[in-house]
């Protein structure tokens, strides 16, 4: 798969961003449940970035669109066993994800494989001041920072909050809550 991205002004935030990416990207590849970074093309205003391809999309369109896990506790058990090492494998190389979401997640046609993808938000910091980093449905009440006031945050921690939202979600097929703050009726409930 070529994923094609806007070249950033070189020596700008954005650059240092994108070659962050990259470059914590390639650390963690090696793993069988992590898409490989091939090669990166910077041609003129473009980077081309030549990566695995996942044939089933993201995981996303698999639980919503395809229901590929609905009723089937054994592939949801195998494939989030899957999801759990690739994480696992991040944080023993010492990158932290923090965007974990169905949508940053590819597989296979039929579930039964699983990859980790894009690492734009990605750190080697244990601990993060950066409140609000990730995706509104999946950040831990830590991250986002309203109601639980704190310093900073454990961003492992984090990325294994997200990992449980997801559970819910290829077992539900539905999202467990919109933010997770008090003032939204279903994580209240929770």
């Amino acid at each position: 798969a070529v994923k094609c991205l806007v070249r950033p002004k070189p020596g700008s935030r954005q650059d240092d961003f994108q070659r962050r990416e990259f470059n914590l990207h390639n650390m963690v590849c090696a793993h069988p449940n992590i898409v490989t970074i091939h090669k990166v093309v910077v041609q003129g205003e473009f980077v081309f970035v030549i990566l695995d391809l996942c044939a089933g999309g993201d995981l996303f369109t698999a639980i919503t669109e395809n229901q590929v896990f609905s009723g089937r506790d054994d592939l949801v058990k195998k494939s989030f066993i899957e999801l759990l090492d690739a994480i696992h494998w991040c944080h023993e190389k010492g990158v932290f994800h923090r965007d974990i979401k169905p949508e940053n997640v590819l597989c296979s046609e039929d579930g039964s494989h699983l990859r980790l993808a894009d690492f734009g938000l990605s750190t080697r910091q244990r601990v993060s001041r950066d409140f609000g980093c990730g995706s509104s449905y999946y950040m831990s009440p830590e991250c986002i920072g309203k109601e639980v006031r704190m310093q900073m945050y454990s961003t492992r921690h984090s990325d294994v909050w997200s990992l449980g939202v997801i559970l819910v979600n290829m077992i539900t097929g539905r999202n467990p809550w919109r933010y997770a703050t008090t003032k939204d009726d279903c994580f209240a409930a929770f």
